[in-house]
C-alpha cells in the first residue's frame, strides 16, 4: 500500500465534519481511515482529542487507543462518572479530564494543531471510537 498524499488524507476524513454520523461509512473504511488519520498526524505538530462515549470506560478505552497510535500517555484525571461523558486531551498542556456529556454525538474529535502555515490545521470527527482497535 503506498502512503497517501495530504490532499488524500483529507479527503477520506472530510466526511467527518462533526455534525453527521454515518456509521456504516466508518465501518467500512476503518483501515483507509486509520491511514489517513495517521498521514495527517504527521503533518501537524500535535493533537487534541475530544472523545463523546456512552460511558467512562468506553471513553477510557478510546482515550488509551487513540493516544497510543499517536504517541502519547495521557493521565485521566477526575472520578466516576455514571453516564455519557466527554474526554478532553490536550498534549501540549498536559490537560486530561472527563465530564459528563448530554449530548447526543459518540466518537473522537481529533484536533490537529500546526504552528506553520503549510502544516495541518484541521478538525476530524467523529471518528470511530473503536478505530485503532483490533
Amino acid at each position: 500500500m503506498t502512503q497517501l498524499t495530504a490532499a488524500e488524507a483529507h479527503q477520506i476524513l472530510k466526511p467527518f465534519d462533526c455534525l453527521r454520523r454515518d456509521d456504516a461509512l466508518s465501518r467500512a473504511n476503518k483501515p483507509r481511515i486509520r491511514e489517513a488519520l495517521l498521514t495527517v498526524v504527521q503533518l501537524s505538530d500535535y493533537q487534541i482529542l475530544g472523545i463523546c462515549a456512552d460511558n467512562l470506560t468506553e471513553g477510557q478505552q478510546a482515550l488509551k487507543a487513540y493516544s497510543a497510535a499517536l504517541g502519547y500517555a495521557p493521565e485521566l484525571k477526575g472520578g466516576a462518572i455514571a453516564d455519557a461523558v466527554y474526554i478532553k486531551f490536550n498534549p501540549k498542556s498536559g490537560l486530561c479530564y472527563a465530564e459528563a456529556y448530554t449530548g447526543e454525538h459518540r466518537g473522537v474529535l481529533v484536533s490537529c494543531q500546526s504552528a506553520y502555515e503549510s502544516g495541518v490545521n484541521e478538525m476530524y470527527g467523529h471518528l470511530p471510537l473503536d478505530l485503532f482497535e483490533n
